[in-house]
């Protein structure tokens, strides 16, 4: 019985298992990346600090405002500006900005919802290739571009100085974006959930809001807490299809905290502070949902 026996060269290095050169390869993988670090931060900062000063800044005198570091706060604090805002016509403001958000961004979402629906569950006719090309086609165009035919549009419809004038280009601008959203979601809908509803004896109104609106309502939430936001802080279309100052919305009524010389600027930012308060705790209430449609909806 004849054995053979296969030596390593004396040269040759021993070749290590496989774990320990992938042990060896973790320390180099979990190095901390120091410069993204170092950004995120910086990006912080220049996020956080201009909202400190209007905070700050809020809670100062006009004299203390001109007399102190910006930076630093006021050993005495005051709500008089905040007082001074209340007592103007900001409850008006506020409320015009209310109406033309609540306004524009209810029916919005709802047309988007159901132009939607109609054109995932349609098929593929040409018809509505088109309207869905024509949807996309106005991301493209910006409102500063259309601002001259929208006013003479709202002045053929003797819609000029009305909230009315706000709330209709609003939603117009609103409905691209969201159709895109929540076509996207609806998509990613079983069909054989649509066919189940269908086998039962269900309309596709029925289908519509009893299946696809509770299955997509975190796009519902994205779509319609990002138009708020847009409209609530809308400058351009209140500016120009609005004349009268019981017509002003917030972003357009800031202006008005003005002296003879000089701007009120503590009162500038107290109003800056209430005009933002809603926005932020519709955010709050939204958060989970906004982040959750916004990462699905525009991945895809």
């Amino acid at each position: 019985m004849q054995t053979t026996l296969t030596t390593r060269p004396k040269g040759a290095a021993a070749r290590p298992p496989r774990h320990a050169r992938h042990a060896r390869r973790g320390p180099a993988t979990g190095r901390r990346n120091w410069p993204a670090g170092l950004a995120g931060w910086l990006w912080l900062a220049v996020v956080i600090v201009p909202i400190y000063w209007i905070v700050i800044t809020s809670f100062k005198s006009q004299s203390t405002y001109y007399a102190t570091n910006p930076l630093v706060p006021s050993g005495e604090p005051t709500l008089r500006n905040y007082q001074l805002v209340i007592e103007s016509d900001f409850p008006l403001y506020f409320l015009n900005s209310l109406i033309t958000t609540v306004g524009a961004v209810v029916p919005a979402v709802v047309i988007s919802f159901m132009a939607a629906f109609a054109i995932v569950r349609g098929g593929s006719g040409r018809f509505l290739r088109s309207v869905n090309g024509l949807f996309l086609m106005g991301l493209a165009i910006p409102l500063q571009a259309t601002i001259i035919p929208v006013y003479l549009i709202i002045i053929r419809l003797q819609l000029y100085d009305s909230l009315l004038a706000l709330i209709l280009p609003s939603i117009a601008f609103a409905i691209p974006l969201s159709v895109l959203v929540l076509s996207n979601f609806i998509r990613d809908v079983p069909r054989e959930l649509f066919e189940s509803m269908r086998m039962d004896g269900a309309t596709e109104w029925m289908t519509l809001w009893r299946l696809a609106f509770p299955l997509t309502r975190p796009a519902v939430v994205t779509v319609s807490i990002y138009n708020a936001l847009t409209i609530w802080n809308g400058f351009l279309l209140p500016l120009i299809l609005t004349q009268s100052p019981d017509k002003r919305t917030l972003p357009l009524a800031l202006w008005t905290f003005q002296g003879q010389y000089s701007v009120n600027v503590p009162a500038v930012l107290a109003s800056v502070v209430l005009t933002t308060m809603p926005i932020l705790l519709l955010y709050v209430v939204g958060r989970r949902q906004l982040v959750s449609g916004l990462t699905v909806g525009f991945s895809k």
